[in-house]
Formats: structure tokens, sequence, C-alpha cells
């Protein structure tokens, strides 16, 4: 058992995000992937991801608290209620289910980590995006 509300895949992901108004997608991965991977574009559904690095360059540090801070004072900007549904990524899942767990153990109660991530494991050839998460799904990204 997680700790957290669970593992959709990042096709569900995205069915949820366009089926909730309030569902949040959080970026969880570095500046870096952000500009030279791309992120995920939730402009055919109107919306923006929210992007809080989990680990900052150049420590590489998880701060648990400091994203919990982060993420929590944007939801409450936007007006989102702790039960609301988040959905975290990263590049392959492992930082993003660290932070749907933070989350829940904040008192979030609807935190999923979406599995595969945004690129997914390596392919045979060493590659990632061709397997799992986001990018294999052929879901909307951008060179951000």
């Amino acid at each position: 058992m997680s700790d957290y509300a669970g593992d959709p895949s990042a096709s569900d992901t995205w069915l949820a995000l366009a089926e909730d108004p309030d569902a949040v997608l959080v970026d969880v991965r570095t500046r870096a992937e952000w500009s030279f991977v791309g992120v995920p574009d939730l402009s055919p559904l109107g919306r923006e991801a929210l992007f809080v690095e989990w680990q900052a360059f150049p420590s590489m540090q998880a701060d648990p608290a400091r994203f919990v801070d982060a993420v929590g004072s944007e939801l409450e900007r936007r007006g989102l209620r702790k039960d609301v549904p988040v959905y975290f990524i990263c590049r392959s899942g492992a930082r993003s289910a660290a932070a749907a767990a933070a989350m829940t153990a904040a008192g979030y109660s609807s935190c999923f980590n979406v599995a595969g991530g945004f690129e997914g494991r390596l392919d045979a050839a060493r590659h990632r995006g061709t397997v799992e998460g986001w990018k294999a799904a052929g879901l909307p990204w951008v060179q951000a």
C-alpha cells in the first residue's frame, strides 16, 4: 500500500484533468529538465501545470517542507481545498511518488503519482520516452 491515493497512468491522468477543472498537475522535475526535456502541455484543456522542484539544483537534496509549503501556497492562491485531486509527475515516477507522499502527510487527501512519469523507463536502446509515461502515451508536451 502506498502513502498516497494511487498511481494512474499518464493517459488516465490526462482524462482526470480534462474531467475535473479543479484537478492540478504538478511537475516536480528540475528547471533543467523542464528546459531541456520539455513539459506537459495542458493548453488544450485551457490550463497550465504547476512547476515546483522536488530537488533543487545544485544541491539536489529534497526539502519536503519547502516543497509542501510551495505547492500548498499555490493551491491556496488558486482557492483550492486540501481534497482537490493533485497529480505529481517527474521523469519516471520516483520523485513524484515522494512528493505525493509528502503532500498526503501534510493533509492533502487526493494526491496521485503519475505512473511512468514524463519520460518513463529506458527502452532497449537506453532511450526514454518510448516505453511508458506522458511522452510515450502521445500526450501534449512542449519544449519550455
